[in-house]
């Protein structure tokens, strides 16, 4: 496996290591021992897989009592995956990072807790994964508008299918700073 540090603090971009042949191909994508060895520490503790249809776009979503890190992949299709860094204090606060998870590339990017999380369908069909650190709380989920100016997020499609609830989020500057994590220096 090969991790690559981003431009975000923590945030890992990992790329396994395929084994091919005639029969077709194996990777491990996710080994606890080779991932403690970059850093990861986490326990996860829920798998989650969404399918999407070109254009739709989910996010961007936290938890605040309960953050989760994540572990992104996808298995069909392509995604637009993106990271928020949302942690109050953060010297990269607001920064994001843009990455095209997919079963070709078989990327997968660790998220640590305190950054908001989302993605965007780019192919006719998405199967996206995710490990979570946490189980999902419905009260405690919290989300950024996606196309918050400030932001500048270049999502890849022009007219995005977006749920109702995702498209009232708020601006990260118009969130309550109570209803944001805290960046910890380590």
């Amino acid at each position: 496996m090969k991790v690559s540090e981003t431009e975000l603090p923590d945030v890992l971009i990992i790329e396994p290591r395929i084994l091919e042949d005639s029969r077709g191909s194996f990777y491990e994508c996710y080994h606890l021992k080779k991932f403690e060895e970059f850093g990861i520490r986490e326990t996860f503790v829920q798998d989650n897989q969404s399918r999407s249809v070109k254009g739709v776009l989910r996010g961007l979503h936290y938890q605040l009592k309960h953050p989760q890190a994540k572990l992104c992949r996808v298995v069909r299709g392509e995604a637009l995956d993106v990271v928020v860094d949302i942690r109050q204090g953060s010297p990269t606060f607001g920064k994001n990072l843009c990455i095209v998870l997919s079963e070709k590339n078989k990327k997968q990017i660790y998220i640590p807790k305190g950054f908001a999380h989302g993605f965007c369908a780019l192919s006719d069909e998405v199967e996206f994964l995710y490990k979570c650190s946490d189980f999902y709380y419905p009260d405690d989920e919290y989300g950024i508008l996606w196309n918050d100016p400030d932001l500048k997020i270049e999502w890849s499609v022009s007219l995005p299918i977006v749920s109702k609830k995702d498209n009232l989020l708020q601006r990260l500057r118009e969130v309550d700073s109570e209803k944001l994590p805290i960046y910890k220096n380590k």
